[in-house]
């Protein structure tokens, strides 16, 4: 298993953006490759996806730990864990933490892609990607 920590600054207070990272449908307008999000019962989240011009569909199992921490585990394949954790710098700055738990094989068995360090490399490019994206989007609404 390979574990993924990386983090963005985002200017705007913590509630803004532990509101707006909380709601799954909010997923396409900052998550590389996410054409459709919606929460469903029972804390799951079903996702839509296209990757290497495939579409696939997501679920996950979503809760709430402690103080604005949200993990995710899928409830098939590929098999992902992962968390966000909101934290506040002041009162109008706020961390966002992802963490992400995966096996590459599984992934690129998945997703397709390149093998070894460079599918490290590349996932660590997406995520930081789609940290970048959603500090452009809450920081614009």
């Amino acid at each position: 298993m390979s574990t993924l920590e990386l983090h963005v600054d985002v200017e705007v207070p913590v509630d803004k953006a532990w509101e707006t990272l909380h709601r799954v449908e909010n997923y396409p307008r900052f998550v590389d490759g996410v054409r459709g999000a919606r929460t469903e019962a029972g804390g799951r989240a079903h996702l839509d996806v296209e990757t290497g011009g495939r579409a696939r569909e997501i679920e996950a199992e979503v809760t709430d730990r402690g103080e604005r921490v949200m993990e995710w585990l899928t409830t098939g394949t590929p098999e992902l864990t992962g968390s966000f954790s909101v934290q506040p710098i002041d009162q109008n700055h706020t961390r966002i933490q992802a963490r992400l738990e995966y096996d590459p094989g599984t992934v690129r068995d998945t997703f397709g892609g390149p093998k070894g360090f460079a599918q490290t490399n590349a996932i660590q490019r997406l995520v930081r990607s789609d940290l970048e994206h959603f500090k452009e989007y809450v920081e614009r609404g």
